[in-house]
Formats: structure tokens, C-alpha cells, sequence
């Protein structure tokens, strides 16, 4: 079905909370904080806005001496996923004003400003982190190595063609499907990038570096956790885009992310970084690909790895900000620096 791009300016559009629809609703586009139809997005709106913080607030004093003595892999794989994050962060920031064009629940659409924002910042921070560490030539042949490594463009691809297909043909199916690339970008790309940072920083080395993606950790589960409840509300309200056959279209979706992950893993980690090796990662991105099918209701992908490995659970401990407690692996966070403790039920 094609969907309705909904009018800046609406004077004949719907007041009544419950009239208003993720999509194709009819929105005066007034952003009333007293009135939500979606109430979890209140906590998700004071979580995000507590979460607020600089990537200059951390000192990588440090790091731009490890980068030195780093191991000939762990350099090259700092440098590429390093690389493949900032282009994340980049297209998210480009492509949620897209999206956001077609959320006809206002309040919904305040929580997709606050990410773009956030994936901006993140931005920065890798910058900031290119420039601590490295000369500007170094910096920016990092940038764009997804122009000249055939493995980072492919990866690259699989979530920007999606977001394009969506530009081409902007139908609901096409949306939901947009909205499955954000959630596998969200839930499986970032996170397993994410892991080495950390397993670098338990070996004693780039502790900054790890710190600083602590503080985006943090930002993407709230991210994921926003996707998740938007797709479940759109369960509810458009079952017809959720059928037998089109569900698994998405649970194909997560599944290519999960090989993909896996086979860049396999391309900048290997067995060739220390206190890692394949099997601990392919183990730990199927775990990521089943939880996060779970948190949409759909079945299983890989059978056994419905348990984060023994092997991987101190990513759960390694992702706290400032001895901050997040509840990594479903996506929500329950205290913050900067305010005091949030609950959800999440």
C-alpha cells in the first residue's frame, strides 16, 4: 500500500489520542507532551534526553599511545570497523528525517529527532577519536576506506540499498523493511563492533576509545529499543504487513545480517586478535541475531544460541558507562550519569 507523506501544516487533522497511527494517520503534527497514545514514549524521551553527553568529555590522552604499540591486526581492525561505524552513524543521520516523513504519531516523531541528533554526536566522536590518534591524511584515509575495500563496501551496501529501495518506492512494505534495516543496523552491526572495542579495553589497551563507545552504547539502546516498540505497535496496527510470508522475508533480513557480520568478522578479526577468535564472535553475533528476533516475537533463527555464550558474557559488564547498569542485551538502560535511576518494563 502507498504511503501518505503527511502535511506540515494540518488544520483538519485528528486531536483524539486514540484515532492517531504510526502510519498513514491524520496528525496536526503538535507536539503535545500531555497527550500520547504510545506512553512508553515518555521514558524513552527522559532516557534519551538524560543520556546527553560530549565525546571531548573523555580524555584520550592515553590512547594515542597505544594506537602506537597496537598489534599490526588490532590496528588494521580498529581502523576498518572504526571506519564501517562512522558510515553507520553517518547514513542514520541522513535517512531518519526519511523515515520520519511517514510516523504519523507526533511523539514517535520527537523520539526520531533526539536519535538523529545522537547518531550526529556519534559522528563526532569517531572523528574525535581519528583526530586524537592519528595525522589528518591518516584520518581521512580512514573515513573513506569503504571506497577502495570491496569488504567494507559490501557491507556497506546491504543496509544502504535498503534505504534507498525505500527512496525509490516509498509503500508500507517497503518502510517496514526500512525499519528491519535499522533495527539489524541497531542490534547486530553496532554491537558486535562494539565488542572488539571492549575487548581491547579488558586486554589494558585503547581505554578511552572503549570508554568513548560506552557513551554511544549507551545512545544505541535506546535506538534499538525505539525500532522494536515501533515495529511491535505497527504488528498491532497493520497485521497485514506482518503475514506468515512477509515475517519471514524479515527473519531473512536479520539472518543475512547475522552472515554478514559474521564474514566481516572473519575478514578484520579472525583468530588474529588477542583475547578473541571466531568462534567466541560467530557464537556471540547468532546469540545477537536470536534475541533480536525474539524481541519482535519471531521464531528462532539458529537453534542453541538462545543464551549469551559463556565466552562473551563480560560484554554485558565492559559496556557500562561509569559503572553505569544497562541492561545490554535487551536494549534498555536503568540508571544514568546525569540523572537519577529511570525503571521501564520493557
Amino acid at each position: 500500500m502507498k504511503l501518505k507523506e503527511k502535511p506540515l501544516f494540518n488544520e483538519n487533522g485528528d486531536i483524539e489520542v486514540q484515532k492517531r497511527r504510526m502510519i498513514n494517520g491524520n496528525t496536526t503534527n503538535l507536539n503535545d507532551f500531555n497527550n500520547m497514545k504510545y506512553t512508553w514514549v515518555s521514558e524513552w524521551y527522559r532516557q534519551a534526553m538524560n543520556n546527553f553527553w560530549i565525546p571531548e568529555e573523555i580524555n584520550l590522552t592515553q590512547d594515542v599511545l597505544d594506537y602506537r604499540t597496537l598489534e599490526d591486526a588490532e590496528r588494521t581492525a580498529y581502523d576498518k570497523i572504526l571506519s564501517f561505524l562512522v558510515f553507520l552513524d553517518s547514513i542514520q543521520t541522513a535517512n531518519l528525517p526519511h523515515i520520519g516523513e511517514y510516523i504519523t504519531a507526533n511523539e514517535v516523531n520527537l523520539c526520531l529527532t533526539i536519535q538523529a541528533f545522537q547518531e550526529a554526536v556519534h559522528s563526532q566522536s569517531y572523528s574525535y577519536m581519528l583526530d586524537s590518534i592519528c595525522s589528518p591524511a591518516k584520518r581521512d584515509e580512514i573515513l573513506y576506506q569503504w571506497k577502495n575495500d570491496e569488504q567494507l563496501l559490501k557491507r556497506n551496501r546491504f543496509v544502504g540499498d535498503q534505504y534507498n529501495s525505500f527512496l525509490e518506492n516509498r509503500d508500507d512494505f517497503n518502510l517496514v523493511k526500512t525499519l528491519m534495516a535499522n533495527y539489524i543496523l541497531e542490534g547486530i552491526y553496532f554491537y558486535s563492533g562494539f565488542m572488539f572495542f571492549y575487548n581491547l579495553g579488558r586486554m589494558g589497551k585503547m581505554s578511552g576509545s572503549a570508554q568513548e563507545i560506552r557513551y554511544i552504547n549507551r545512545d544505541e539502546n535506546t535506538h534499538l529499543w525505539l525500532f522494536r516498540n515501533i515495529l511491535l505497535e505497527l504488528q498491532k496496527e497493520q497485521p497485514e504487513l506482518f503475514t506468515k510470508e512477509k515475517v519471514e522475508v524479515y527473519r531473512k533480513m536479520l539472518r543475512r545480517g547475522v552472515e554478514e557480520e559474521i564474514e566481516w568478522a572473519r575478514y578484520v578479526l579472525d583468530d588474529r586478535i588477542e583475547g578473541l577468535n571466531m568462534q567466541m564472535i560467530e557464537d556471540y553475533i547468532r546469540y545477537l541475531g536470536n534475541l533480536r528476533a525474539a524481541g519482535l516475537h519471531f521464531e528462532p533463527l539458529y537453534e542453541g544460541y538462545q543464551e549469551v555464550p559463556a565466552s562473551m558474557k563480560w560484554v554485558n559488564d565492559y559496556s557500562n558507562a561509569n559503572n553505569i547498569k544497562t541492561d545490554f542485551f535487551e536494549a534498555k538502560s536503568t540508571a544514568y550519569a546525569k540523572s537519577s535511576a529511570i525503571e521501564d518494563d520493557l
